[in-house]
């Protein structure tokens, strides 16, 4: 058992702490420290030589936030014991009107000391490189949809609307150089919107070279190349679902995963009534958008396609045996829900949360020769 909880609040340029001891003390504050690394490890030695406390008495913690997860390595790599915890589940007082970095510290050293804080996954470093540049991969795809947008909306004002078949091919794109607008203005407000494009689709395709470059080292490879051989699952949503989630194998259950990604109902129920509302939203919203719109393929018939087989290629057999099982389970599931009448959106979200449950089940399928070569 800890003699000290500290609570840290984090700040882009301070901390500020706050301690609660063993017992049923009040806890208590020092002030706030510099957010530098180095500076706040001083005033961190500082207390505990001044308390003599050691690394072993004390346990840490503080919420997950825009500063990431720099603070939580290089403490673990000093030996303290700290945690981040979800600022989500963090509990709430309904009387609490007052809130400052002061009061913020005690409540997370209170809370950590009774045990009611929910710590979040810290990613490996390699995790959270990968992570960076799919996400920078998400921003440039967002970037270059909206200046797609801008250009369509800028050209059906001025009475232009394509009409071919496939937008933003090579067709349209030379239909849209070779367009003749009646003022030189309006040409020159065109050339902007499509180098604005061009920049982006360069952009997209740079990022992506990159995640193909770091995925031949990146120790997770492995799983990434299996799940792609799951319906929907190509190179970028592969590696941006694994950068995201990590190591899967920490869940012991898929129902644990299902919940920290958001995907189950929430309740409100009491006594003899039972009410299921809206999914809960907790988790990772990245991961969580990602599953979604890979769960949209599965409303079709199941089907190995060609993309698919050449995905496939190199996989164990029980790897294809446990996708083709996803594609029936999931495709029929999506055909019952529809014929009761229920919404797209609920669907996709049903068969997301559903195919959460084969993920984990390729986790543990991938790690089972590891085990056995560990036990032998």
């Amino acid at each position: 058992m800890k003699r000290v909880y500290i609570g840290l609040d984090v700040h882009k340029d301070s901390v500020s702490i706050a301690w609660a001891l063993a017992g049923t003390e009040e806890p208590k504050s020092y002030g706030k420290a510099p957010a530098d690394l180095d500076s706040f490890l001083r005033v961190l030695r500082r207390i505990l030589k001044k308390h003599q406390w050691s690394k072993e008495d004390v346990a840490l913690c503080y919420e997950a936030g825009p500063t990431g997860f720099v603070l939580a390595r290089r403490l673990l790599h000093l030996k303290f014991d700290i945690i981040v915890v979800a600022p989500s589940k963090t509990p709430k007082r309904s009387g609490e009107r007052v809130r400052t970095d002061r009061r913020d510290a005690r409540k997370l050293a209170r809370y950590l000391r009774a045990g009611e804080l929910t710590p979040v996954h810290i990613p490996d470093v390699a995790d959270e490189v990968i992570r960076d540049v799919c996400r920078a991969r998400t921003d440039a795809v967002d970037d270059q949809t909206r200046s797609r947008f801008r250009l369509g909306s800028f050209l059906l004002r001025n009475g232009y609307h394509y009409t071919g078949k496939s937008r933003w091919g090579t067709v349209h794109m030379s239909y849209l150089r070779e367009l003749v607008l009646p003022d030189p203005a309006q040409k020159i407000v065109l050339e902007e919107y499509l180098q604005r494009i061009d920049v982006c689709v360069e952009q997209v395709e740079r990022l992506e070279h990159q995640m193909r470059q770091l995925l031949l080292t990146w120790e997770r490879r492995l799983f990434v190349e299996a799940l792609q051989g799951f319906r929907g699952f190509q190179l970028v949503a592969s590696m941006t679902l694994t950068s995201e989630l990590g190591d899967l194998t920490r869940f012991d259950h898929p129902r644990k995963l299902m919940a920290y990604l958001g995907l189950v109902p929430g309740e409100d129920s009491s006594g003899t009534r039972r009410r299921q509302g809206p999914i809960t939203k907790c988790g990772n919203s990245h991961a969580r958008w990602m599953l979604v719109e890979v769960a949209r393929s599965y409303r079709l018939p199941p089907k190995v396609s060609m993309h698919l087989s050449k995905r496939q290629d190199g996989l164990s057999r029980e790897i294809r045996a446990l996708s083709w099982k996803a594609q029936e389970r999931l495709h029929r599931r999506y055909m019952r829900l529809h014929r009761r009448g229920l919404h797209y959106n609920k669907i996709v979200v049903a068969i997301a949360r559903e195919l959460v449950g084969f993920i984990w089940e390729l986790a543990q399928l991938m790690e089972q020769p590891a085990r056995t070569e560990e036990a032998a």
